[in-house]
């Protein structure tokens, strides 16, 4: 049983033995200026950041397990890193300078970060980081300066490293790094320009000294003479002091002479007072008497005058709004009287108004009435016309299409006349008429005068044929010019 006993103890302590073992191998923990990067199998499954998506995971400011052989754990440090920067650069004015500076980064605390940080630099030389972050820095220094003019650069140096800060923040959190510090430490011009910048403020101070010296001189100077002046003054006061006390002393030594009539006087002058007093208070007692025997009744007269006077007044007042009142309601009853036969005037002539409306509109109806009447009588007459006339012409065209040439005739015969006249139109202004062949001239003459007649009732004839002629399509025997 013994020897069982210690097989199982020793079995028990090569087990626990076995386990620590173990669990030291598989226990990792992560101290507060670094992180562990795990990767392999499994690794992106547990709890961690944004590398879980990737593949592995992050692990910061605590302990966890992981399995031997099978994941691997790398360590990223957290930890500031410092740059220096001297960037050879050209400002706005042309100008070569030499900027040095100094840039404080580390890799981010999130997870975010990290994981850019792991990606780009994990088991990289730190030289290769610290040479990203310099040719980050180096390109937006060249950039911002040349942008810059060298007073601007000197004079606000806060301002130019927060624009390099702010240029270069977007860039380094891709690397996942932060930017803790950046500040230019030194500008220096190969050309003596800064140090030339310098020359006239030299020359400012130095000026301003030889002021300042100058000024302290006549300080000084005047300051002396205050002081000459002062001494003066004071053996002045002392001998106006001395003057004084020596006047002190010559009137003590007078009053001291007149202290005899003064000390009668003294006392003649106390007995005028007391005697002054004496009639004052005679005085206030008659004044006193007065005010009880004459003054207290007159007020008391005056006060019952003004009361009387008041009342009356009151009564006045109270008399002259009854009358005002009185007035207002007779001027009231008037007026609503006035209103009342104005109401009734005013309804009087809107009626009159209407019924010489009614009239004017009636008169006016049968004024329009008759009107239309008359126009329609009229129209009545020009259509009978015209139904006349247009029978006539219906007739003289039927009567045209059965006998032409007598209907022409009998139109030439009516407006034969015309023609006659118009063919010895020509003689019309001709005062004498000789005829040189005696009765045939004659005769030749008047048959000149008659062949002109015939032409020209031709003419006539030809003119009014066209116009009679019938159109073979009329309709109902409608007579129609031809073309």
């Amino acid at each position: 049983m013994d020897v069982l006993v210690l097989v199982s103890v020793g079995i028990a302590l090569i087990v626990l033995v076995v386990a620590v073992g173990l669990f030291r191998a598989a226990w990792r923990i992560a101290e507060p200026d670094e992180a562990l990067i795990i990767s392999g199998f499994r690794a992106g499954t547990g709890p961690g950041g944004s590398g879980e998506s990737m593949g592995f995971r992050i692990v910061t400011g605590r302990g966890c397990l992981i399995m031997p052989g099978l994941t691997k754990v790398r360590r990223i440090s957290l930890e500031a890193h410092e740059s220096q920067i001297a960037v050879p650069c050209v400002s706005r004015q042309k100008i070569n300078l030499q900027l040095t500076g100094v840039v404080m980064y580390k890799v981010g605390d999130d997870y975010g970060s990290i994981a850019n940080a792991a990606r780009r630099f994990l088991d990289r030389p730190a030289d290769e980081l610290e040479t990203k972050v310099q040719n980050v820095f180096v390109g937006h220094l060249r950039a911002i300066a040349g942008s810059m003019t060298v007073e601007d650069m000197i004079s606000d140096q806060d301002k130019f490293s927060e624009q390099v800060r702010d240029r270069c923040s977007h860039e380094m959190e891709s690397f996942g790094l932060v930017i803790d510090s950046f500040q230019i430490q030194s500008i220096a011009s190969e050309s003596n320009y800064i140090a030339n910048l310098a020359i006239p403020r030299h020359a400012e101070v130095e000026q301003h000294a030889r002021i300042a010296r100058a000024n302290a001189e006549r300080a000084a100077i005047e300051q002396e003479q205050s002081a000459q002046a002062r001494v003066a003054l004071s053996v002045r006061d002392t001998q106006i002091k001395k003057a004084g006390y020596q006047a002190e002393v010559d009137r003590a030594t007078q009053e001291s002479q007149q202290q005899g009539p003064l000390a009668e006087a003294t006392a003649r002058q106390a007995v005028v007072e007391v005697a002054t007093k004496v009639a004052q208070l005679e005085a206030q007692q008659r004044e006193q008497e007065l005010q009880a025997s004459i003054r207290k009744p007159a007020d008391a007269e005056a006060y019952r005058q003004t009361t009387l006077a008041t009342a009356a007044r009151d009564v006045q007042i109270s008399q002259a709004q009854a009358d005002a009142q009185q007035t207002r309601l007779r001027a009231e009853a008037a007026a609503a009287q006035t209103r009342m036969q104005a109401e009734a005037e005013a309804e009087s002539i809107r009626v009159r108004a209407a019924a010489q409306a009614e009239a004017t509109r009636l008169t006016g109806q049968a004024e329009a009435d008759a009107i239309q009447a008359r126009g329609l009588a009229e129209a009545e007459t020009v259509r009978a016309r015209m139904a006349a006339e247009a029978a006539g012409i219906q007739q003289r065209a039927e009567a045209m299409s059965k006998n032409q040439e007598a209907v022409i005739a009998q139109q030439v015969a009516q407006n034969l006349p015309e023609i006659v006249a118009a063919a010895a139109k020509p003689f019309e202004h001709v005062g004498q008429f000789t005829v040189l062949n005696g009765a045939q001239g004659v005769t030749a003459a008047l048959a000149e005068i008659i062949q002109q007649a015939g032409t020209l009732t031709s003419m006539a004839r030809e003119s009014l044929l066209p116009a009679l002629k019938v159109d073979p399509t009329a309709v109902n025997g409608e007579v129609k010019p031809v073309a």
